[in-house]
């Protein structure tokens, strides 16, 4: 895993020294979260410090708004002269009328200079489009993740997030490459009404084959009778 030289995403309880020692002892970068109010070592050295700045204007919908990007090197991750040296940054995010509608800070051991800042903001921000498109959709969308598949003394709390996880590729695949399951998809609409549906036409009718199944969930028509030779 080293030799691709990864770089870990994290929320802000991952931005400890210990977390981001790990890291580094496996051979990865870390790009983590870090909240003002628990870094407030870091975030003192930022008062009164020459901190790096630049905007630009993306277009968002039919406007306009300002990203503003900060950073600063070689900044002490915590309290202590055994601290962590890392390279903060803070991306914000400013309307046509100059309201801020998002701001977050981020620690990484990545060099940091106006040239890459904004592409590591939005890696950083990057780690909600997998919550959100991934986690949320295994937990509301037909999948049925639970939380407490990962809490327990046996093995089926395992197997359950093992297969999850295997469907939910599986179907990510299909999604991809199966024109078929695709126009399936299209034509049921929600993710969680395509396997509620799924689920109901396997129970009452006999399929030949897979085309058969999901032609049958694009189109709602049964499939053909399986005659007895």
């Amino acid at each position: 895993m080293a030799r691709l030289k990864p770089i870990y995403l994290g929320d802000d309880l991952s931005s400890r020294q210990a977390t981001c020692q790990a890291v580094r002892e496996i051979g990865g970068h870390f790009l983590f979260t870090a909240k003002p109010s628990s870094h407030k070592t870091l975030n003192s050295w930022l008062d009164g410090a020459e901190v790096p700045m630049f905007e630009q204007k993306v277009k968002q919908g039919a406007r306009f708004v300002t990203h503003r990007y900060r950073w600063l090197e070689a900044v002490p991750l915590r309290d202590g002269k055994d601290a962590m040296l890392v390279n903060w940054l803070e991306v914000e995010i400013v309307d046509p009328v100059g309201k801020v509608t998002y701001r977050n800070s981020f620690v990484t051991d990545l060099a940091v200079t106006r040239d890459n800042v904004a592409e590591l903001a939005a890696c950083g921000r990057a780690r909600w489009k997998i919550e959100n498109e991934a986690f949320n959709t295994l937990k509301t969308k037909g999948y049925n993740l639970e939380h407490n598949f990962g809490h327990g003394k046996e093995r089926l709390a395992a197997v359950l997030v093992t297969m999850n996880l295997i469907a939910f590729a599986m179907h990510t695949v299909a999604d991809l490459v199966d024109h078929a399951w695709k126009a399936a998809r299209e034509a049921v609409g929600a993710r969680k009404r395509f396997f509620e549906d799924l689920r109901a036409i396997t129970t009452y009718l006999v399929f030949p084959n897979w085309t058969a199944l999901v032609e049958t969930l694009r189109t709602g028509q049964p499939p053909p009778l399986v005659r007895d030779g």
